[in-house]
């Protein structure tokens, strides 16, 4: 008896089954992507310029005043009168005669008037009538601040009334003190002793004005970069009482 071929049928199953297996159960096609890499990424990275730094200039500073505490000098007047205070109003203390050597030590901003050392009682004398040995506008300022005139021990100060203004001209009024023939230095003595600072040709010029009346005019111009003012005082052979300050007048 002949035997049966394979029929169709089973000849189908077979390939089936063996395209089947070619492939593990349950398994996914694996996708295969390109990564796309920025070029930030990759390039080399870019240097930042390089910073210029530029050499600061060296500063320039004024050469200041060297300052001086003190000149050896020598009177060149006859007879030179020193003073209480930087001006010739002030009370006389003694004199000193020519070829006197002496020690100077302060000046008065403002003036010639310079402070000669003399134990416990220094006193001003004119500079003009000293020979120094080196520049005297190199000496530290003393007044007003750095030195007390003395002090009276018999008034009180006066008060300052008013101060009125004509242009550049000033006026100043105060409450009269009487001072007693009896506290006379001499008969020369001015009873009121008013300290300004004005201005004069751009600059601030200190004088020491002398009064035997209850007022004083003086000049005070325009021009200067600091503020003018003054001060009055009374003088008696002991000291001086006050200062009764001005209240200055405005243009």
């Amino acid at each position: 008896m002949m035997k049966k071929s394979p029929t169709l049928l089973t000849l189908i199953f077979l390939l089936t089954s063996c395209s089947l297996n070619a492939s593990p159960p349950n398994s996914e096609p694996v996708a295969v992507t390109e990564r796309f890499i920025p070029a930030s990424e990759t390039a080399s990275p870019t240097l930042a310029p390089p910073t210029e730094t530029s050499t600061p200039l060296p500063t320039q500073t004024s050469t200041p005043i060297p300052i001086v505490d003190e000149l050896k000098a020598t009177v060149t007047a006859d007879k030179l009168v020193c003073r209480y205070g930087p001006g010739a109003n002030y009370l006389y203390l003694f004199s000193f005669n020519k070829g006197t050597p002496i020690t100077i030590i302060g000046q008065a901003k403002g003036n010639h008037w310079v402070l000669v050392e003399n134990g416990q009682q220094d006193c001003w004398v004119n500079s003009q009538f000293v020979e120094a040995s080196g520049d005297m506008k190199q000496l530290r300022s003393v007044y007003p601040d750095g030195y007390k005139i003395p002090v009276s021990p018999y008034y009180g100060p006066t008060t300052v009334l008013k101060s009125t203004r004509e242009g550049d001209k000033v006026i100043v009024s105060w409450i009269e003190i009487i001072v007693s023939p009896g506290k006379y230095e001499n008969e020369y003595m001015f009873p009121y002793i008013v300290e300004v600072w004005y201005c004069k040709d751009g600059q601030i010029v200190f004088d020491t004005l002398g009064s035997r009346l209850a007022f004083i005019s003086f000049m005070d111009e325009v021009g200067c970069d600091e503020p003018s003012r003054g001060r009055v005082y009374i003088q008696e052979k002991h000291g001086y009482a006050g200062p009764a300050e001005i209240p200055w007048p405005e243009r």
